[in-house]
């Protein structure tokens, strides 16, 4: 199947399926548009289906062999270059085409910047949003564009979606209001356990779309994105969360963003491919269908 605005690239390895029949379907969003710090998101998608060959495809954990699995990859979005509204049109528009001709597919989206989640979250319209991220998002408007990467949570709240946010450790006192105000519940990298991530997920309305902006995780296995932060999470924390989400909650959609990066096998994009194998994984053998 042919989709209007995506086109042909690297893809993972492994036989694929067809979207039409696929439980899971990949799509790479190369835009970093609206990058503040340090551009190369656009070579995330990229980065991340070349480190997935460096991985074996099956996974210990749960004696699963993620290349036996009915996984589509359709491959990459046709940004509009600098637009990060239009660019996150075109990802709505395409997981909505998706969603017509298999609704049960879970759409997986490998960015590029945090700002095309909104995107995602327009087509899919999921009760809550559950995201790991070093940043609250919550800016009405940063360098004059209120779709920039750092308003996407914001964006998304004001579509009325429950959110809860965990790794959280940079923000403006505007920004930390708008969530009080709000309801946003959020919890501090250093204050960050599992017990914490249970107690605010728990409530939330389902089905659940998960976002996990890749600068969540410490700098020493991520040190190539687009607004790195110390004092992160480490990749097992956040594993064991993902693994309780899918048990627990339904899941409509994931992604991990803001992987940059230039160079084949940097550790970010190598954190991000073992991410997504995990996700995978968790979903086929503990997932809330």
């Amino acid at each position: 199947m042919e989709f209007l605005y995506t086109y042909e690239t690297l893809k993972l390895e492994f036989p694929l399926a067809e979207p039409e029949e696929a439980r899971y379907v990949i799509l790479g969003v190369p835009f970093d548009g609206t990058t503040s710090y340090k551009a190369g998101a656009r070579f995330g998608p990229t980065l991340i289906r070349q480190a997935t060959l460096n991985l074996e495809s099956y996974v210990l954990d749960y004696d699963l062999d993620i290349a036996e699995l009915p996984i589509a990859d359709i491959g990459d979005i046709a940004v509009v270059a600098g637009d990060p509204r239009k660019t996150a049109d075109r990802v709505r528009e395409t997981i909505e085409e998706l969603k017509r001709v298999n609704p049960n597919a879970i759409p997986i989206l490998l960015g590029g910047e945090h700002s095309q989640t909104l995107g995602a979250v327009e087509a899919l319209r999921p009760k809550s949003y559950v995201v790991f991220d070093a940043h609250l998002d919550l800016r009405d408007s940063y360098e004059d564009n209120p779709y920039n990467h750092a308003c996407v949570a914001r964006r998304i709240a004001e579509l009325g979606v429950r959110e809860a946010m965990f790794g959280i450790r940079s923000g403006t006192r505007e920004e930390v209001e708008f969530a009080e105000k709000g309801g946003i519940r959020w919890v501090h990298a250093r204050d960050y356990d599992f017990d914490s991530f249970v107690e605010l997920v728990e409530p939330l309305p389902e089905p659940v779309y998960l976002s996990v902006d890749i600068d969540v995780f410490d700098l020493a296995i991520v040190p190539t994105t687009g607004t790195p932060e110390a004092g992160g999470l480490g990749f097992w924390e956040v594993i064991e969360a993902i693994e309780w989400l899918v048990e627990n909650k339904r899941i409509a959609g994931f992604d991990i963003m803001e992987v940059a990066g230039e160079t084949l096998g940097n550790p970010t994009a190598l954190t991000a491919a073992k991410l997504l194998f995990y996700f995978i994984g968790a979903m086929e053998k503990m997932g809330k269908l």
